[in-house]
């Protein structure tokens, strides 16, 4: 089973030592990597070109124009040869074991489409500051699951072929890009949590989820939790009525507040512990 790691990059050639080292430390082998340059405007490529030499398992591609995040990582997928994929941004790491933990379950648990660890924060030299704590099982089979609080993180793996399946990655999207395709995956099938911290995460300034980048991310999650209410064709969701079209992001946070409540996490994880002891 083939696992292509998928690399969205735009200016972070000076962070990709740290990412391909942990690449080509991977324990398991049967894997490529496919990176696709956004049209950067430093010296990305010359430096990821350098780094890489003439190792035949990464492949470079180019976008003629900077297209965003949405319409690069929707190219990634099409460009994928595995039949796994998994993203892993360019300033980022996997630890060595990353790869062969979800390529296990994938392997021996065919309802199973998309995989996800925990993860590591990491200062800009990648240096540990903590494990978070939001990673954790979720239900599967929900209609009313939608990530949020967010659940999904790194490192997520899913099957190429369900994905196929799906409306695919929202090429509109510059940010929540990928809760957008979380989502739609749980919709087809499983997903399943790996108690393993798999990704290292390294926060700095030109992080596009961090900083000043937080309020447009959370105001296009919630674009994206409002289509799948819609692909869902929900029109009640804890006796309020969800709206026919996006109006504001407040609208759609204030259906999932019954979410943050006591009782009903203690019914969730009810309902997960069910689920794993007759998985």
């Amino acid at each position: 089973m083939k696992f292509s790691i998928l690399i969205a990059n735009y200016n972070n050639g000076k962070f990709f030592r740290s990412c391909y080292d942990s690449i080509i430390a991977q324990s398991y082998d049967n894997w490529e990597a496919v990176i696709l340059d956004d049209s950067s405007t430093d010296d990305s490529l010359k430096v990821i070109k350098s780094i890489i030499g003439d190792d035949h398992r990464f492949k470079i591609f180019k976008n003629e124009s900077n297209s965003g995040v949405g319409i690069t990582k929707s190219k990634l997928i099409e460009l994928a040869a595995g039949e796994i994929c998994g993203f892993v941004d360019p300033d980022d790491a996997i630890t060595p074991n990353a790869l062969k933990s979800s390529i296990k379950i994938f392997k021996n648990q065919k309802n199973v489409v998309l995989t996800y660890s925990k993860y590591i924060k990491c200062d800009e030299n990648l240096k540990e500051i903590d494990i978070p704590k939001n990673p954790m099982p979720v239900p599967n089979n929900d209609p009313f699951f939608f990530n949020c609080p967010v659940h999904i993180v790194h490192f997520v793996c899913f099957r190429k072929d369900i994905y196929e399946t799906t409306e695919k990655m929202n090429t509109e999207m510059k940010i929540a890009e990928d809760q957008d395709l979380y989502l739609k995956m749980y919709e087809k099938g499983k997903v399943k949590f790996i108690d393993e911290a798999n990704y290292l995460y390294r926060t700095h300034p030109g992080g596009i989820s961090q900083n000043d980048n937080r309020p447009k991310s959370r105001e296009y999650f919630s674009k994206v939790i409002f289509n799948a209410m819609q692909r869902r064709n929900l029109k009640m969701i804890n006796g309020k009525t969800v709206p026919s079209q996006f109006s504001d992001s407040k609208q759609i946070y204030d259906l999932l507040e019954y979410q943050n409540s006591i009782p009903y996490r203690i019914q969730k994880k009810l309902r997960i512990l069910v689920q794993q002891l007759f998985s």
